[in-house]
């Protein structure tokens, strides 16, 4: 198998890429033993779309313009190391969905292509990026919080970086 240079350098790949996804990045910060240990996880993973993913997660002043819950979508089950989106790939893709960002397209069609980028997302990923909607992260990925994602990156409490 090949290895997609591309994605080792963002840090954030597809499943079979050779990067790390996104829930296989959160699954070695819920595995390492110590606060240290799970810093240092998330800082050898620090790219523009893993801070994307973070900020939308944590900071409570993104609100998701989506309905509450799990939206009904059929999970992608081709197996690893197939052709999958890339939370790498769709994060650029999430103002789409939060509230004030993008007010030219219907609630229904936001729903719309947020379902397709569930089902295009390996199916981990595709958890995760509902747990992010839902605000949730924390209570799946152990240690994953606000206060440690604020801490690795230097944000203050707006999720901006203290100058």
């Amino acid at each position: 198998m090949a290895i997609d240079n591309k994605a080792l350098q963002t840090g954030l790949g597809t499943a079979g890429s050779g990067a790390p996804t996104a829930h296989e990045i959160f699954t070695q910060i819920n595995n390492a033993k110590d606060k240290p240990a799970k810093i240092a996880v998330l800082k050898k993973y620090d790219n523009k779309p893993m801070r994307q993913l973070l900020k939308a997660a944590f900071d409570p002043k993104i609100k998701f313009d989506l309905p509450e819950g799990n939206p009904p979508y059929i999970k992608n089950e081709a197996p690893v190391g197939t052709e999958h989106s890339s939370l790498a790939q769709e994060a650029r893709k999430l103002y789409h969905f939060i509230v004030g960002g993008n007010n030219q397209i219907t609630k229904l069609k936001k729903e719309t292509m947020f379902i397709q980028m569930l089902e295009g997302l390996h199916q981990d990923d595709a958890e995760v990026l509902m747990a992010i909607k839902n605000k949730n992260l924390n209570t799946i990925y152990k240690g994953l919080t606000a206060q440690m994602v604020k801490e690795t990156f230097g944000w203050n409490d707006d999720f901006v970086r203290i100058a």
